[in-house]
């Protein structure tokens, strides 16, 4: 099975996210804009993407990303995961109803949220995602 871990980090927290998430798949991950592969060739997406805003995907590089390739998703096996400072998840809420209106599988429930920096229990639930996703 072919798989990837893809995120977009501004303060590194998503990012340290998308490393155990991607350990836990035995894969590397790559930031969103380094991405240069096409997913149709995948089996298995991890997404990593912070609440910003008014709880909404990262809009520059991010959101472009996900809205190009949430038409090639149907029926692959997908992961979401993010963190973020306030409010109470509606961004991750918003992100898996669109991942399972696009007919993905959404792996893990909901998506996984931590609060600002990961701590070694969240870590380990990201370890844990990306060993359900490979």
């Amino acid at each position: 099975m072919k798989t990837a871990v893809i995120f977009w980090s501004g303060t590194g927290n998503t990012e340290a996210m998308a490393n155990a998430v991607a350990e836990g798949a035995g894969v590397s991950a790559v930031q969103v804009s380094a991405f240069d592969g096409d997913v149709s060739e995948y089996d298995a997406l991890a997404l990593g993407c912070p609440a910003m805003g008014a709880e909404e995907l990262e809009d520059s590089e991010f959101e472009p990303f996900f809205s190009g390739i949430e038409g090639k998703i149907s029926g692959k096996k997908i992961a979401i995961f993010g963190s973020y400072d306030w409010g109470d998840g509606e961004w991750m809420r918003l992100w898996a109803d669109r991942v399972k209106a696009a007919g993905a599988e959404l792996i893990g429930g909901e998506g996984l949220i931590c609060n600002n920096t990961p701590d070694d229990d969240a870590l380990a639930k990201c370890k844990e995602l990306g060993s359900k996703i490979k």
